[in-house]
């Protein structure tokens, strides 16, 4: 089985004898599936995709909402993940100033007795946004220095569906937050997967050619990517 990759989410394509291709959006995390008839080529594949892009990320929040009840609840014992490495989360009852920290093993966060699911998520990630703050400069220079390619400015923002975005007029990309959480280098891939849009808008094979030139290891880096952590 084959996959490809629009905007962050991994497709999986599977060819088969028939007549009709088919998109699946499956539970419980949403995965994509695509079926298509022999005869149909990669690039005719990948505009039906693309065609369908809206849809899929429709599906994809749907089955995220419908996953709400067992999201994190930001309490002692939990999972935590920084630069692909696990920790224990350790909540401290605190006064303010509100912080969270990383202590040998564990990401600590000091905040308020009453504090609320969602104030601890706030502060959770504003620690993620300052992880990320840090570690786009040096990564953007190495990555600008491969490709020959400039951006103009970048920006975070915590998305759900995409991990980055390019605004090609205006040479702007947008990172997504929860790329702290993962390994250093797939920080790098969606960097270098963006600024590859300057030079193609599509998700074709003039796309791929030219992250293949940049990136070689890119296709294992996206595996990791796109675990689910």
């Amino acid at each position: 089985m084959e996959t490809i990759e629009l905007d962050g989410v991994k497709i999986f394509i599977k060819k088969k004898s028939m007549k009709h291709m088919y998109l699946r959006v499956l539970p419980p995390d949403g995965q994509v599936f695509v079926t298509a008839p022999y005869s149909f080529s990669d690039e005719e594949i990948r505009e039906f995709i693309f065609s369908k892009r809206r849809w899929i990320w429709e599906q994809k929040k749907r089955f995220e909402s419908r996953a709400d009840f067992v999201k994190t609840q930001y309490a002692t014992g939990e999972r935590c993940y920084l630069w692909g490495k696990e920790y224990e989360l350790f909540v401290q009852d605190s006064t303010r100033p509100y912080k969270v920290s990383l202590l040998e093993n564990r990401i600590v966060m000091q905040i308020g007795k009453n504090s609320t699911i969602q104030q601890r998520e706030q502060l959770v990630n504003e620690w993620y946004r300052m992880q990320l703050k840090q570690a786009i400069p040096s990564v953007l220079q190495k990555c600008e220095k491969r490709t020959g390619l400039i951006a103009n400015e970048w920006r975070i923002k915590n998305m759900k569906t995409r991990w980055g975005t390019c605004n090609i007029a205006k040479k702007r990309i947008w990172l997504n937050l929860q790329l702290a959480k993962k390994p250093p280098e797939c920080l790098e891939y969606v960097v270098i997967h963006e600024l590859v849009h300057l030079l193609e808008r599509g998700h074709n094979a003039r796309f791929y050619g030219y992250m293949s030139r940049f990136y070689p290891e890119w296709k294992s880096v996206r595996e990791r990517l796109n675990k689910n952590y």
